[in-house]
């Protein structure tokens, strides 16, 4: 294999990877959205938000260390944000009504 093919090769892998770790936690806020658990118990939410912090940190690594690109990754932690926002509103109707 020449360099840049196991440059490509390490881009793929990098970006698979990081789309299966994205994968476990949006399957955590699909469990939520499911069952939508009450406010008082904020447990699951400090989970899901600790999850993402953690991929954002492992995002950013990978985004220094070139194995994807910035935009790649910015879109990846983007979607995970925004479906946790979902979740979040969809609490706050819950709670609320």
């Amino acid at each position: 294999m020449s360099a840049p093919e196991v440059t490509d090769v390490m881009h793929e892998r990098a970006l698979r990877l990081l789309q299966e770790d994205a994968s476990k936690i949006e399957k955590l806020i699909e469990v939520q959205m499911e069952n939508l658990t009450t406010r008082q118990c904020p447990l699951y939410e400090e989970v899901l938000d600790t999850q993402i912090y953690g991929f954002s940190k492992e995002v950013d690594f990978a985004i220094r260390a070139g194995l994807i690109s910035e935009p790649a990754g910015k879109d990846i932690v983007n979607r995970l944000e925004r479906n946790l926002a979902v979740l979040y509103e969809a609490l706050d109707r819950k709670t609320k009504g």
